[in-house]
């Protein structure tokens, strides 16, 4: 069987982490949705970076939209090529009662720190692209999640981003949560989707230097299956029971930086050690392929297996402050997001000409 049909009939949405806009035209992304059945799509700064800087598939647009600042060109990219995401993911939005099918567009990472500005972007972004079925990424910084809350109660999709560890993952369901309470309260429709994005591989790059090789790569997947446990009790709990009672969707927990970064190790580790119902794993092209090709999994985890809680254990005893490094991991992907994003600008800037013209 194949390996992808494998963790679908597990239970577990697979998503692209990518987005280009030359996969329209060659047919790669509906490739994708028809033989590797992925089933939804997810975008970041540095993704849309690469795909401008690198590819020649936006010049003429750029070219076209004369007049605009780079941010303003930029999001009319965006926006255009993940509308079109969301119409070819329509389908299986529909055909899965919305759970599935779902597109992700970022808030700009330089209001990672600013609650009031989140707000209004999200909400100003999702009703300009028009798509039931697009989320608004906001990150799960201190300042994000009282966006989110507000997002959420406001009616917008959103798909937390940046969520490293186990506290953090917690105020981002918390905050969803009031938000849907608030919408209850409110008598309003307590249907709105969320998910939250919890990054994995870059817990291994951070410690690789600092412990034993026999602790090398091991470190993401204990804290994911600490969240995945943390999670599934919240699913279980009297209140989130209440909430579905009265119409509402659980947040799904997302797995994001599911690409292996050592070389040396599989190319599927993580999709490999993190299969589960009721989750999404979102990964980047390369790494989608090499599961396609010759992926294994291993069991799906168990949310009463509490054997993750040694191995960070492990860590610790080898000098490692999990908890500080989730929140120093947190700052530098928001720090690495806003460098892509500046880098970004300055391609389009460079592209549409505006430099030459000052």
């Amino acid at each position: 069987m194949n390996p992808t049909r494998r963790l679908r009939d597990l239970g577990q949405s697979l998503w692209l982490d990518n987005i280009r806009r030359d996969m329209f035209g060659d047919g790669t992304l509906v490739r994708y949705i028809d033989d590797f059945g992925v089933s939804g799509l997810t975008s970041n700064p540095t993704i849309f970076e690469n795909a401008i800087k690198r590819t020649p598939a936006y010049d003429a647009a750029i070219r076209s939209k004369q007049g605009k600042s780079p941010e303003a060109l930029f999001f009319d990219l965006a926006i255009e090529d993940l509308a079109r995401a969301a119409d070819l993911f329509r389908q299986v939005h529909e055909d899965t009662n919305r759970i599935d099918g779902w597109v992700s567009l970022e808030v700009s990472p330089l209001l990672a720190y600013d609650t009031a500005t989140t707000l209004a972007e999200a909400q100003h972004l999702h009703a300009r692209a028009g798509r039931r079925n697009l989320f608004i990424k906001i990150p799960g910084t201190p300042q994000g999640v009282p966006a989110i809350e507000e997002a959420i109660f406001a009616g917008v999709p959103i798909n937390v981003t940046l969520i490293f560890s186990l506290a953090q993952y917690l105020a981002a369901a918390e905050a969803f949560t009031r938000g849907i309470e608030r919408r209850i309260e409110a008598g309003l429709n307590p249907e709105v989707a969320s998910v939250a994005s919890l990054f994995v591989s870059r817990w291994d790059v951070a410690v690789a230097a600092k412990v034993p090789p026999a602790l090398h790569n091991r470190l993401g997947v204990a804290m994911a299956k600490r969240i995945f446990r943390a999670y599934r009790r919240l699913l279980g709990s009297a209140r989130w029971q209440r909430i579905f009672n009265l119409g509402g969707r659980p947040q799904r927990l997302l797995f994001a930086s599911t690409g292996t970064k050592d070389p040396h190790a599989s190319d599927v580790l993580y999709v490999r050690s993190l299969a589960a119902p009721f989750t999404i794993d979102t990964m980047p092209e390369a790494t989608l392929q090499a599961f396609a090709a010759h992926g294994e999994l291993d069991a799906p985890l168990d949310p009463d297996d509490d054997g993750c809680e040694s191995v960070i254990a492990e860590f610790e005893r080898a000098g490692i402050d999990v908890d500080a490094l989730g929140e120093q991991l947190q700052q530098d992907g928001a720090a690495a997001f806003v460098k892509s994003w500046n880098e970004l600008l300055a391609v389009i800037e460079t592209k549409a000409g505006l430099a030459k013209a000052r």
